[in-house]
Parts: C-alpha cells; structure tokens; sequence
C-alpha cells in the first residue's frame, strides 16, 4: 500500500476509510486527505467510492440484463440466457411464496434488489490491496471498494424500502386504517400509548434491521479479510497460513454474499406484504 503506512493499524484505517468529499477547514470543497479531514466535513461530505461502485455495478446490472433480453431466443438458450432465467424463476418463487398480494412492483423490486446487493457484496473477494493500490498509483488517497460496508449505502436502500411500506401502507389502508393500526393494535382502544410505543418502535425498527444487518455482516467479513492480508508481512510461515485462511474464508464468504442478500430482498418483500394486509 501507500509508503505512508506503516503500522498494522494504520493500514486498517487506510483501507476502511471512504474516499470522501466535502468542505475543507479553509472553507474550499476538496476530497479529505486524512480521516480527521474527512470527519471535519460533516453530515454533507459525499463517499465518492460507495457512489461510483454502488452506481457502476447498478449500470452494469441493467447492461448485462437488458443485453440478455434483447437477445432472447425462443430455441435453446445460451449459458447467459440460462442464468438469466434462472435468477428470474427464483426470484419469482421467493414473491409468490412471501407476497400475498397483487402488485406488479414487487418481482421487479426484489430481483433489482438482490442482484445489486448481491453485486456490491460480491466486491468483497476481490483482493483487498488491489484496487486500492491502484488508486494509491493515480494519487487517490483512499478507495474503499464494497459499498454495503458503508452504513450510508444500507440505509439509503433500507430507507427507500421503508418509504414504500409507508406509501402502500397508506395507500391500501388510507390514513386511517394506517394510523389505527399504530393505535389499536395489538391491545385494542384502551391499550393506545402502549399500541402507539409498540407499534411506532416496530415499524422504526424494519430500516434499521435491514441496514444494520447488511452493513454489519458485509463490515465483518472485510475487517477479516484485512488482518488476513496482515499476516503477509509476517513471514513465510505465517503468511502461508493467512494464504489457506483467505482461500477458505473467501469460499464460505461466497455463501454470506449471497445469503445477506437473500435475506434483504425477503424481509423487504415479507415488509410489503405486511403493508398490503388490513386488519378489522
């Protein structure tokens, strides 16, 4: 990495620091230099790394999609086609089997869901010196590259999810029913501000379990990787080990990429459901 890191800690913090932009100290808007620089700069300070990769994955998704559907064939398919059409009927069983109700949003919505995720997930086995390095050669001072380990990139999703729990809450229910439930339920009318606490704590908690969850598995799986490729400047004996301890990490991390974001686009289509079903 960059010759400025030294020590075991500092390359950590190289490598888990986003590239940010923002309002320097002297009042000009410039990309941090420094963690210190980048806590300076606030709420408004842009990770122009999570956005990039987040946005570039996004595009090639829809890319290699629109691709495979532009070149579909009623004969046999290709090995692209194949897999195109695998992740739909998978995607399709997994609504019908959690969504209840009728809402032609819903498929189109957990296949974006689990393919972008599953993507920026998958940036995690890429090597963790690699891009970085590179960055380091152009004189970017820090890229972190796997935007699910950025607490922003999670709850942005999460919270455009919750927007829509709100939205077709609203709209099937009405504002009444909407907010009733928040206040008759479980415990009927006596039982209001113990209904309103309950209630108003579990639909607050469904962003902050969808982003957390996601952010803390993705943020943990780096964070291993990282000390693993500490273990290169150990030596040759413990170099070689940390060498087996990624190849056998990165296989079972394939399976927790591809579970979180499993898990992501279920609760999401189990929340809208949730939001689609009156109770009397």
């Amino acid at each position: 990495m960059s010759g400025e890191v030294h020590t075991s800690a500092e390359y950590i913090r190289h490598h888990l620091q986003n590239l940010t932009y923002g309002q320097l100290p002297d009042g000009s808007w410039g990309i941090a230099q420094s963690p210190e620089q980048a806590k300076e700069m606030g709420f408004w300070a842009l990770h122009l790394d999570t956005l990039g990769f987040s946005i570039g994955l996004g595009v090639f998704f829809l890319y290699i999609f629109r691709r495979v559907a532009k070149q579909a064939t009623a004969g046999v398919p290709g090995g692209l086609q194949n897999f195109a059409e695998w992740i739909v009927e998978f995607i399709e069983d997994s609504v019908k089997g959690s969504f209840s109700g009728r809402n032609p949003l819903i498929a189109p919505l957990a296949f974006t869901i689990f393919l972008w995720i599953f993507l920026m997930n998958f940036m995690d086995l890429i090597a963790v010196d690699f891009l970085p390095q590179l960055a380091t050669m152009a004189g970017i001072p820090y890229l972190k590259v796997v935007p699910t380990t950025d607490p922003n990139a999670t709850f942005g999703m999460a919270f455009g999810v919750f927007f829509l729990i709100l939205y077709y809450s609203i709209k099937i229910k009405g504002i009444g029913g909407f907010f009733g439930e928040l206040a008759f339920q479980p415990f009927g009318k006596w039982g209001l501000p113990v209904n309103l606490l309950l209630e108003g704590v579990n639909l607050i908690a469904k962003p902050i379990s969808l982003a957390l969850r996601l952010f803390g598995n993705m943020y943990a799986g780096e964070m291993i990787f990282i000390l693993i490729a500490i273990m290169y400047s150990g030596g040759l004996v413990l170099g070689t080990f940390g060498g087996l301890l990624q190849v056998g990490w990165a296989i079972f991390h394939i399976l927790i990429i591809t579970l979180q974001a499993f898990i992501f686009m279920t609760l999401t289509i189990v929340y809208l459901d949730m939001a689609h079903q009156e109770h009397h």
